[in-house]
């Protein structure tokens, strides 16, 4: 049994040997087609706004400047109206459930947006949404510029309801840093396709911080190494975040909620505006060229390639992995206070608790068909075992499903103790009942959830809960992959998902006689042999 199990083991090791070698060559089709689906395909600005006399008009608002564009992009308003970037909701889900981050969502950072609309917004696509009664029909409403603008110098203020900073002339002060009133022309003249900077204002910072949210998400990468990503990488592919994050009617493409990332496989060979997006859109699912490399493309059909190309995620940067509201309302010398750890983050808040926060992270593995579950305040939950608040949805019999790399944040969220719900607090706020201005969670959860129009009890108690986020960016290059053995071993990376068989790690009876019965038959047919050659040589010399 133990020779059978060595005998397992080499054959991982012949297949890791494979890897290495394949990884020496730069002839691999997937290479080859990716090169092929983007050469040539960088679309350049044919319009110089500077010279549009719309444009010139003295503008004192972001409205004023959004109806001029209009005036020129007469269907943008309407398009841009649909997407989730305007709703903030899966447009796929049930409008009464109101799935999304927009609607009754919760998660384990800031929690939910209702009542905490100002702070929330700062990275909404739009200005003014500070309450319930925001105007999702005004078309004038929607923030061309936090998109488009190419100065570099327009900003939303934190706290600012997707507003930017106050009128020319005041400047504000928020999270330590001064924000001036943009300069409107200049910025409505700079417009172009979205960089890497547009798209990175919001998604490199949510959460309130740098890095706090996505792990593979974060300022490091604006300018990015080939070795922090081969696609971003300044001195690799260069790619912006609307090469791959391809764009239909203002629609991006990207995972929604509830939208399965993959049905179709399709290639953005054949489909260059696709509304998934896909690993084998550029590299097809036999990526790996010679016949050792042919073995790893046996992996494709049940494993993302995320799962061998990003070893770990937050590798500049630390990432926040843990938050503990429980702990949230400490003083000292009756003021809040902050304190500050490794890397000069924050790892106690009087505002918002305890806190982690971790670099090199090894992502936790998952089943993923490219939906995730989530719950919102109107959940029934069991506060005796940590609660998903968000969770992949996919199994091994799954055709749609792969083996998926995740971040998962852990902390303790407050909850209703005897409705056995999630609840939604009032934070943001200078009102007495908002959590960051009188510490008390009773009255902080009554606002909110009256605020939401739902129950509450009266009662807050606190549950660890895990909410969790793909991992797709910060693709390592090839040398740097995940090497066979550290999945095909004892206590590898996979050794929670133990629904199926894996060779280096798992005994099993069958498996073992089977490759022994191999062995035995193959030494049987060469002793035969053997024998033969030396009777049918015998014959030759009589």
């Amino acid at each position: 049994m133990r020779f059978m199990r060595n005998s397992v083991l080499l054959l991982s090791a012949v297949v890791f040997l494979g890897a290495s070698a394949f990884a020496a060559g730069d002839t691999a089709p997937g290479r080859e087609m990716a090169r092929q689906a983007t050469k040539g395909k960088e679309l350049w600005i044919t319009a110089d706004h500077s010279k549009f006399d719309a444009l010139k008009q003295p503008f004192k608002s972001g409205p004023e400047v959004t109806k001029a564009c209009l005036t020129c992009h007469t269907e943008a308003g309407h398009q841009f109206h649909k997407t989730i970037h305007w709703t903030w909701l899966d447009p796929k889900a049930e409008k009464e459930l109101k799935v999304g981050k927009g609607g009754l969502v919760v998660n384990n950072f800031c929690i939910n947006i209702q009542s905490n609309e100002p702070r929330c917004t700062s990275c909404h696509a739009g200005y003014g949404w500070k309450d319930k009664d925001f105007d999702f029909t005004s078309q004038e409403k929607i923030d061309c510029l936090v998109c488009h603008e190419q100065t570099g110098t327009y900003k939303k203020f934190p706290a600012g309801a997707g507003n930017p900073a106050p009128p020319p002339g005041k400047k504000f002060k928020g999270n330590g840093k001064f924000y001036a009133a943009p300069q409107w022309n200049k910025v409505a003249q700079s417009v172009g396709r979205p960089t890497r900077k547009n798209c990175g204002t919001c998604h490199f910072y949510g959460g309130g911080g740098d890095g706090v949210k996505h792990g593979d998400l974060d300022s490091s990468m604006l300018k990015p190494s080939k070795a922090l990503d081969v696609h971003m990488g300044m001195d690799g592919q260069n790619f912006t975040c609307v090469r791959c994050h391809t764009t239909v009617k203002h629609d991006i493409a990207g995972r929604i909620y509830s939208t399965p990332a993959a049905t179709e496989r399709k290639s953005l060979l054949e489909d260059d505006l696709g509304s998934k997006i896909m690993c084998e859109s550029c590299h097809s699912d036999r990526p790996h060229k010679s016949e050792l490399g042919m073995k790893l493309n046996d992996h494709t059909d049940k494993l993302a390639c995320q799962s061998c190309h990003i070893p770990t995620f937050a590798r500049e940067l630390p990432t926040k992995m843990w938050w503990d509201w429980s702990a949230a309302g400490k003083k000292k010398d009756g003021k809040p206070y902050v304190e500050k750890g490794e890397w000069g983050k924050p790892v106690y808040m009087t505002k918002k608790g305890d806190m982690r926060w971790e670099k090199n992270v090894v992502p936790e593995y998952y089943w993923f068909n490219g939906t995730i579950d989530t719950i919102t305040a109107q959940t029934t939950i069991d506060p005796t075992k940590p609660v998903l608040v968000s969770k992949p949805v996919g199994s091994i019999e799954d055709r749609n499903s792969r083996i998926m790399p995740f971040k998962v944040h852990r902390g303790m969220t407050p909850y209703d103790k005897i409705n056995k719900n999630m609840v939604i607090p009032h934070l943001f706020g200078k009102d007495n009942d908002a959590y960051w201005k009188g510490f008390n969670w009773e009255k902080s959860v009554t606002a909110g959830m009256k605020y939401a129009g739902l129950p509450f009890s009266g009662e807050v108690g606190f549950v660890e809960t895990e909410f969790v986020y793909p991992t797709t960016h910060m693709v390592a290059p090839k040398e740097n992959a995940v090497a066979c053995e550290e999945c095909h071993s004892k206590q590898g990376r996979l050794e929670k998902l133990t629904c199926f068989y894996m060779p280096g790690r798992d005994a099993s009876a069958v498996v073992d006689a089977g490759g022994w019965s191999i062995v035995l038959a193959s030494a049987v047919g060469v002793i035969l042999h053997a024998l033969g050659r030396i009777f049918m040589s015998g014959r030759k010399e009589d």
